[in-house]
């Protein structure tokens, strides 16, 4: 009988999150790490959905700025997380955990499309489901994506599990001594305040269908067990 607070969760894992710290690329360590964290969860009768961005192989923001066209530049992006998606079910596959790659951009000979149905079919299944290619289109982030995919499969939490901070703060800890972490904030609370945490179109949409977030560090090891359990950790966001 499991104990965790959550039944449902997508858990949101930035690109650099698997580039340790080389800050570029795939660490695989890092994998390994993710994927015994991974496991912990599962193995507590949890379903588990993964969106991982791209920022440690290209980002199309980036692209953009030196000149390529943003649509192109975004699509390139959508094609890292990919290679992001496809070392992490290596690495979950590993460690015993029957995984499956959806991605929004049809490559069937590495990955299943993504099906909203055949993705609920494989969480029931306690099969854990990689989304990849962010929402198919540019201009959406993979935050967006997660709290789109967190909607169509009727998550019960968003957790945004990051490598550089432990939570949300009123400035950039590492630039400002006197930066306060918050243990709570709403969703308005991040979009009135202009915190970095994740994009507004991500925040209005996780505000509109009610999908709680939680940011926490995954450096220390089975923090996202601690979360998924309902320990006080990182920063808690819900409501308006």
């Amino acid at each position: 009988m499991t104990t965790a607070r959550y039944r449902r969760i997508v858990l949101k894992l930035s690109g650099e999150a698997l580039s340790g710290e080389q800050g570029y690329g795939i660490e695989p360590k890092i994998i390994r790490s993710i994927a015994n964290q991974v496991k912990e969860v599962a193995e507590l009768n949890v379903e588990i959905a993964i969106v991982v961005g791209g920022g440690n192989i290209w980002r199309g923001k980036v692209g953009s700025e030196m000149g390529m066209d943003r649509a192109t530049a975004d699509y390139m992006g959508m094609l890292a997380t990919i290679m992001n998606s496809l070392a992490l079910q290596d690495g979950l596959e590993t460690v015993g955990i029957p995984t499956r790659v959806q991605t929004s951009i049809e490559m069937r000979q590495v990955a299943e499309p993504y099906i909203r149905r055949k993705a609920i079919r494989h969480l029931e299944k306690k099969r854990v489901v990689i989304f990849a290619a962010g929402t198919g289109n540019p201009y959406f982030s993979t935050d967006t994506t997660a709290a789109l995919r967190a909607a169509e499969i009727e998550a019960d939490v968003i957790l945004m599990a990051k490598n550089n901070v432990d939570g949300v703060y009123s400035a950039d800890p590492k630039l400002d001594e006197d930066a306060v972490k918050f243990e709570e904030l709403s969703y308005m609370d991040i979009l009135n305040k202009g915190l970095a945490v994740m994009d507004s179109t991500a925040s209005t949409l996780c505000m509109d269908n009610d999908i709680p977030l939680v940011v926490f560090s995954i450096t220390e090891e089975g923090n996202i067990k601690r979360v998924v359990n309902g320990e006080t950790i990182g920063t808690t966001i819900r409501g308006k």
